[in-house]
């Protein structure tokens, strides 16, 4: 599908949203930066977030080596050589690059060019280099980073996954037509993948409008299922044509209402709406071995479709059932539904279709695929929790699981009349994208909030599982105040612009620091707890020779910084 001006529009204002997630975590003061800045700035997360399936805003900024950008956010502008970030993934062995172009007006039309790619060799020939000398000149950032892709590159022992993002807004990707993509592919062994505006918008999560369909089906193709005799809402499992699947889920509401096509063209250039995956947990991966296989299966065995795919489930508002004449085919009205489960299988179908205009007639009607559609009773709760469940089988992140959680959706709801946007799910920006919220925070910040306001300030970064899994239920449902998470959120933001104003420099596990034990030590102050805690994080550093990571997440720091605030305290007492 062709990207327009619209899209380009939609675009800026989720990095408009994004810009100001970096505003509230660093203290970014917006307003000095034009609208372009501003979607600039935006624009590096929100690619990171979706192409990396990374959450957690500092993994993501710490990844951001662009020279302009640093200096915005930190002050730092040491040289980047021309790539602007660089994103490990140590346990999946990992590597990807990237370099952004972002372009301030829309020009239908418009290519990636590849000059912007190759600006990017310079700093792919220093992290080859075998002399540490060139390393010297470099920021104390950049040089982490060369340093590690160095070693990711000339590791003999283990084969890592390496690929280079050409990343723009412009209309359309990079088109290889010389050939030199792929030089610079065999050059340095690693996949390029050009990124432009027609992908970029399939990651937007916007809100949707309520979707419906109708679809009529063979009476001996439908099962329908209740929790009980005098159960109001009823479901459906359902045996149902690909071709007919791809119809109900497309982007034209006339296709959708039309129950008897005699004409298959229409569907053969139809698109998928992906407002039907707003809540579905899993992200899509471009590249996925299971697509290829989707896509080899519908072509080559469509008859054996239905036994090799685990199915579709979706969950809709309402279910309107009724029996044609003759009691031999069944009409059903599906209103307001999401595919809460098989997204992946979705779009691929969607992707296979639009390969070849004859694939819905030679294929897709031959095909047929499982298809659950739940009407829960408690639609609040019960939706997202048969969200959550058909999923958890998969490798899917607890995070995800846990964002479609009946709790998260009231912290959500609650901390929008707070003016605070929650945001759940990757690509979400709140409740409300027209509104302008006072705060925005991801459901990962606050549930590291939680884990250091529990007593563990030292290990709120490195314990997303355990705070998703082990202690999610302590955490978010058995001691949890709903009433005392607004004043969380400020109290954290308050405490990154208070570094930010004494123009010191701050991180994660500082600010958790900071929230906890001025808390347990009110009489001391914020600002003498800051001061204690700069003062204290140095000398251990130097004595134990440790990152200021490191320090910070050792339990014996936490309890000899803890003494240290103990004694303090009595001497204020005493006096």
């Amino acid at each position: 599908m062709t990207p327009n001006r619209s899209d380009f529009v939609i675009l800026n204002k989720k990095l408009e949203k994004y810009a100001q997630l970096l505003s509230d975590n660093f203290a970014v003061p917006l307003n000095e930066l034009s609208q372009a800045d501003r979607c600039r700035l935006g624009f590096y997360v929100y690619v990171l977030e979706n192409v990396c399936e990374e959450s957690d805003l500092f993994r993501i900024t710490d990844a951001i080596i662009d020279t302009e950008f640093n200096r915005i956010l930190t002050g730092d502008s040491g040289n980047d050589y021309g790539m602007d970030a660089v994103f490990v993934d140590e346990g999946a062995y990992s590597l990807k690059l990237f370099n952004f172009k972002y372009r301030e007006s829309f020009k239908p039309g418009s290519m990636q060019s590849l000059n912007d790619i190759f600006t990017s060799t310079k700093f792919l020939n220093l992290a080859l280099s075998d002399d540490k000398k060139d390393f010297s000149k470099l920021s104390e950032k950049v040089k982490d980073k060369v340093e590690k892709v160095h070693e990711i590159l000339t590791d003999p022992q283990e084969e890592w996954k390496v690929e280079f993002y050409l990343v723009s807004n412009d209309s359309e990707a990079v088109r290889d037509v010389g050939g030199d993509l792929g030089h610079l592919a065999n050059n340095y062994a690693i996949k390029v993948r050009p990124l432009a505006l027609p992908a970029l918008t399939k990651y937007m999560s916007i809100r949707p409008e309520p979707i419906s369909a109708k679809i009529i089906l063979d009476s001996q193709a439908v099962m329908s299922y209740s929790e009980g005799e005098k159960a109001s809402a009823k479901s459906f499992i359902v045996r149902m044509k690909c071709s007919e699947l791809i119809r109900i889920t497309c982007d034209q509401n006339s296709l959708r209402e039309q129950v008897n096509m005699e004409d298959s063209a229409p569907l053969s250039q139809s698109n998928l709406d992906f407002n039907v995956l707003f809540d579905n947990v899993r992200g899509f991966v471009n590249k996925s071995k299971y697509n290829k296989n989707i896509g080899k299966t519908l072509k080559e065995n469509p008859t054996k479709f239905f036994m090799y795919n685990n199915g579709v489930t979706l969950v809709a508002k309402s279910i309107d059932a009724k029996e044609l004449a003759g009691k031999k085919r069944v009409k059903l009205e599906i209103n307001d539904f999401q595919v809460v489960n098989g997204g992946q299988t979705l779009r691929t179908m969607h992707d296979f279709n639009r390969l070849d205009v004859n694939n819905i007639e030679s294929y897709l009607y031959d095909a047929e695929v499982l298809v659950r559609i739940f009407m829960p009773e408690s639609e609040s709760d019960e939706k997202h929790k048969i969200a959550e469940y058909t999923n958890s089988q998969n490798a899917i992140k607890p995070v995800d699981l846990k964002s479609l959680a009946s709790e998260q959706i009231r912290l959500e709801q609650y901390l929008h009349e707070h003016d605070i946007a929650y945001a759940r799910k990757t690509g979400d920006t709140g409740p409300d994208d027209k509104k302008s919220y006072a705060h925005t925070i991801n459901m990962e910040t606050f549930g590291k909030i939680l884990k250091a306001m529990s007593g563990y300030p030292d290990k709120a970064t490195n314990g997303l599982k355990d705070i998703f899994e082990g202690s999610y239920e302590d955490l978010f449902v058995n001691d949890f105040d709903l009433k005392a998470a607004p004043a969380l959120i400020e109290k954290y933001f308050s405490i990154i612009r208070s570094y930010k104003n004494k123009k010191l420099r701050g991180n994660q596990l500082k600010f958790f620091y900071i929230m906890y034990f001025s808390d347990r030590y009110s009489k001391l102050g914020e600002d003498s707890i800051i001061s204690l805690l700069e003062t204290f994080l140095d000398e251990y550093r130097k004595s134990n020779d440790l990152t200021e990571v490191k320090a910070l997440g050792s339990t014996s720091f936490k309890n000899e910084f803890e003494k240290l605030l103990d004694e303090n305290n009595l001497k204020l007492e005493a006096s």
